[in-house]
């Protein structure tokens, strides 16, 4: 027997992972990975230390919510996010219990109260702040500020690395897995090129959507986090389309986002703002707003188009490489999906990687197709609408499409005036369930038999909510 102690073993390196963007995509897919891997955040600003507007972010001031589908994303990836953000004043809205909204049929949604979704409501300063904290003090991830990504490392086969550059100086950072969710200036596209690859396959539809938005101090008969979101939806078939909604948002504040097609574009005008919300389909937002205190001036950004990227079509990709979030697919914001399509990619992530070791070959490729999953669910309803619109796409709407857009339209109103269809139709409209939802007798026997309550004829404000408008 000998005496000699055991030989130590050789600790087995840890693979690494490269994320490029510091966006709330980067973040949560950064979050995905550490159970894998250590992981790099390159980031080519400096990112905000509390809640603040960050460079690159043209929606950031504009009204945002996170789908309950979001919602339930952020629990199983960061579990407690959530009532964090609910601690530093954002709200778990009830949909349609806390909400007014007039679909783009031009009916009006009773207020039910028996579905069980909820959205989360707050400044995308907030979301960003809370998120970024929590995410970057974990111990797997390294976060460099004002650094580049100039190219990416290998070949058409293999992706080993990116290639960065910081101020003056220029290194390569090696990686197992390279993820671009640099949003919707990705470089990708040039960069898969470049290593030999054909070009991805792009579609746009753009409705031409201009935005406007105005910070307001609630009224006093609106404050204490009780007031609904009110939301007007414009009307794809009544060109140009014009829409708005007020979002209360922490500290007792709205942000009022207006929005109009091609020749009705808000401008960045504050007696134009109060005018063009009086142009809407209801002048239920102009009334409030009428008796509100206006934060900011008015920002505007015409940044909406819906625009992807189909990379899970290539015939070839290579092993080391993917591309979430809106590198892939950009919104008409809105629809309200980017953050929860976000959330929901950074989960597919995971839950593949959990089955699959991170340097497997073929990984990489089957990870670019289950996060193109929730894309999809979230293209199809965002085109589904904008499409119609004069001018947003090429290629007019086939004659499926204009069969699924009736049916659509018929299960808005038969959801609006019936809790169990509503149930169903927020389903898909939260991205927790696939449009085949839209099929299942929790819609079509209401909308074949009934029982319908009548139809809406006025915003479904209660008593309470009622003081707070000013009309003329």
């Amino acid at each position: 027997m000998s005496d000699r102690p055991p030989a130590e073993r050789a600790p087995s390196r840890r693979p690494s992972a490269v994320v490029v963007g510091g966006s709330v995509t980067g973040l949560l897919a950064a979050a995905a990975l550490t159970e894998f891997a250590d992981v790099t955040i390159v980031e080519r600003d400096t990112l905000p230390e509390g809640p603040a507007p960050r460079r690159g972010v043209p929606q950031s001031r504009h009204a945002h919510m996170v789908w309950s589908g979001g919602v339930k994303a952020f629990d199983e990836l960061l579990p407690g996010l959530v009532p964090e953000l609910v601690a530093e004043g954002a709200r778990l809205m009830r949909i349609m219990g806390d909400l007014v909204s007039r679909a783009p049929n031009e009916i009006w949604f009773r207020r039910f109260t028996s579905t069980p979704h909820r959205n989360l409501v707050c400044t995308r300063d907030l979301l960003d702040a809370v998120i970024r904290r929590r995410v970057l003090a974990h111990t797997c991830i390294t976060l460099r500020q004002n650094t580049t990504v100039q190219d990416l490392l290998g070949d058409a086969t293999r992706v080993t690395g990116v290639r960065v550059r910081t101020g003056d100086d220029e290194l390569t950072l090696p990686a197992d897995l390279v993820v671009d969710a640099s949003g919707r200036g990705s470089h990708a596209p040039r960069w898969l090129k470049r290593l030999g690859l054909p070009e991805v396959t792009e579609r746009e539809v753009n409705a031409g959507i201009a935005y406007a938005t105005r910070l307001y101090r609630a009224p006093d008969t609106a404050t204490g986090g009780a007031f609904p979101i009110v939301n007007v939806q414009a009307t794809p078939g009544d060109t140009p389309g014009r829409g708005g909604i007020i979002v209360p948002v922490e500290n007792d504040r709205w942000v009022v986002t207006l929005s109009g097609t091609r020749g009705a574009e808000p401008a960045a005008d504050a007696e134009e703002f109060t005018r063009f919300a009086r142009s809407l389909g209801d002048p239920v937002i102009a009334d409030l707003i009428t008796g509100a205190e206006p934060l900011t001036d008015v920002v505007t950004t015409r940044s909406t188009a819906n625009r992807r990227r189909y990379y899970e079509k290539l015939p070839h990709w290579p092993e080391g490489f993917t591309v979430l979030g809106d590198a892939v697919a950009g919104y008409n914001p809105v629809y309200g999906h980017g953050i929860t399509v976000a959330a929901q990619s950074a989960l597919a992530l995971r839950t593949l990687l959990r089955a699959t070791p991170l340097t497997t070959p073929g990984t990489a490729r089957r990870l670019q197709r289950a996060t193109a999953r929730p894309v999809s669910a979230a293209w199809d309803l965002a085109v589904g609408q904008d499409a119609y619109y004069p001018g947003a796409t090429d290629t007019p709407p086939r004659a499926v499409e204009r069969l699924l857009r009736r049916f659509v339209d018929q299960a808005v109103s038969t959801a609006s005036r019936n809790p169990r269809a509503l149930g169903a139709l927020l389903d898909v409209m939260s991205l927790e369930k696939p449009a085949t939802r839209l099929f299942t007798p929790d819609i079509l026997l209401p909308m074949l038999f009934g029982p319908k309550l009548p139809h809406l004829t006025a915003p479904p404000l209660t008593e309470s909510e009622r003081k707070t408008l000013h009309t003329p």
